[in-house]
């Protein structure tokens, strides 16, 4: 059969299938993203989420004075989780409102109560605040994630602060550090972005009671002119919805520079998850660390023998995709008109669940990494053996010109011993620059003498007190008070 009649069986056949069977794939729900963080941004959350909002609205309403009753918000309450999203459907497909849709189907099933919902309000009122309640539930399940990353990548750090490597420049060798001392390079990173996090979770706002422009004229309409009774209501929407306040002045939305600034966030996530992952790979490409891999773990289809670094690139895969999806926050903000344009509607329902989504894939990865993350001891000191001897010529020159030696002409036989040495070590061969010297009589140092020099704790600096004072200093504090969530490790 040809792959033109195939796909023409396969096309007519689907004409069979339901709407559920033709769903398209979302590898994000469905692979990477953890469930808590998927069921934030559910449909039956995000609506159910819509319907507190009416009844917030309704209940501050009445606690201010407008003629609602205990009954009416009870009746509401009553069927405030009963969604029937084929009746749904159906208006919206004569109202070409989906606002409006769930609004009447809320009040069809609530006829005492429903008399009274959407007072003053506009369709801004639910979808922004809803919007802004929704990042407020997964910024918070991410200060979880972050912490957890943090708390793993501290522990490893703690238990190789002294394990000496090669630190790279140009990912050539240069001097040596410790393994610990670089998980706080990855670490500081992770601080950073968990600092911004907490940070925007004090300032996030929500849109609260505006009216349609932002001019709160309607519910001028509602007080009979009592302003202060607006302002309170503006004040306990926000309140009950946990909010420490709303933006001050709003057009009919609340500024998409807060959706900027949170996309700029999950974004500084990315770029830490990507820098991890990044050097994560080339360390594992020349034998020195090692992500977890499963026992039944499979490297290749073709080559048994092999161990990817496949949890990496996922990490650096899905981090790219976040960074990209950052930059839609930016572009909706420069381009609103005025009070409002629709224009960001659209693209904001596909990228702030999936920027969400993503950097909770990104961070569950990264602990999971973090906690299984694996130093290689032999591979680390086959090459901090190797290179040692160019990085003790210093050492060794300096040593040598105390003892009577010309610097110049030391320095000159350096030089050329090295780069024999060095045509050696890529020929596979042992390191023989050491011995070079120690036969060169004009350098008047002894075996026994050098051979101690030549200790690598000697050359990491204050690697070691680094990482102690880091974590004590920095991470201990930052941590303490904070839920740190499991690792659940990929689902997939």
């Amino acid at each position: 059969m040809s792959l033109s009649n195939s796909a023409s069986n396969k096309e007519q056949s689907s004409q069979d299938l339901s709407p559920q069977d033709l769903s398209p794939q979302n590898p994000l729900h469905e692979r990477y993203a953890s469930r808590q963080m998927a069921s934030i941004f559910s449909a039956p959350h995000r609506y159910r989420t819509w319907r507190r909002l009416w009844i917030t609205l309704a209940a501050c309403q009445r606690q201010l004075g407008l003629p609602i009753s205990q009954q009416q918000i009870d009746d509401l309450e009553r069927v405030a989780d009963t969604i029937d999203f084929k009746r749904v459907a159906e208006i919206e497909a004569q109202t070409r409102h989906d606002v409006v849709a769930h609004l009447r189907h809320f009040a069809e099933l609530a006829p005492t109560g429903g008399g009274i919902l959407h007072l003053g309000a506009t369709s801004a009122f639910i979808t922004d605040n809803t919007d802004a309640l929704l990042s407020l539930e997964a910024l918070t399940l991410l200060e979880k994630r972050l912490a957890s990353v943090i708390h793993h990548l501290a522990s490893f750090a703690d238990r190789h602060k002294d394990l000496c490597c090669l630190a790279y420049t140009h990912f050539q060798p240069a001097q040596l550090t410790t393994v610990g001392k670089r998980a706080c390079l990855w670490l500081q990173d992770f601080v950073s972005d968990f600092q911004e996090l907490q940070h925007r979770l004090q300032v996030l706002r929500c849109r609260g009671v505006k009216g349609t422009t932002g001019t709160q004229a309607s519910y001028m309409t509602l007080f009979d002119g009592d302003g202060e009774k607006i302002r309170q209501l503006d004040e306990q929407v926000s309140q009950r919805l946990g909010f420490a306040g709303s933006f001050p002045v709003t057009g009919q939305t609340y500024p998409r520079k807060q959706d900027t600034q949170v996309l700029h966030l999950l974004a500084g996530i990315a770029e830490s998850c990507h820098k991890f992952g990044t050097d994560l790979r080339l360390l594992q490409g020349v034998g020195e660390l090692s992500e977890p891999f499963d026992e039944h773990q499979v490297g290749s289809s073709a080559m048994a023998y092999k161990r990817n670094p496949v949890r990496a690139e996922r990490l650096c895969g899905l981090s790219r995709r976040l960074l990209t999806d950052s930059f839609n926050g930016v572009l909706n903000s420069s381009t609103q008109w005025l009070e409002r344009s629709l224009d960001d509607s659209s693209n904001r329902r596909l990228v702030l669940p999936d920027a969400f989504l993503t950097a909770d894939a990104i961070l569950g990865l990264a602990a999971h990494i973090a906690e299984g993350l694996r130093p290689r001891p032999v591979g680390i000191g086959a090459r901090v053996e190797r290179e040692l001897p160019f990085m003790a010529t210093e050492t060794l020159l300096m040593e040598a010109a105390k003892r009577g030696g010309d610097r110049q002409e030391l320095h000159e036989r350096l030089r050329q011993y090295s780069f024999e040495a060095q045509d050696a070590v890529e020929a596979g061969q042992p390191n023989p620059l050491i011995d070079r010297i120690l036969d060169d009589a004009d350098f008047r140092l002894q075996r026994e003498e050098v051979m101690s020099w030549l200790d690598p704790q000697r050359f990491t600096g204050r690697s070691e007190q680094q990482v102690t004072e880091f974590l004590s200093e920095v991470v201990e504090p930052l941590l303490a008070g904070v839920e740190v969530s499991e690792v659940e490790g990929p689902r997939i």
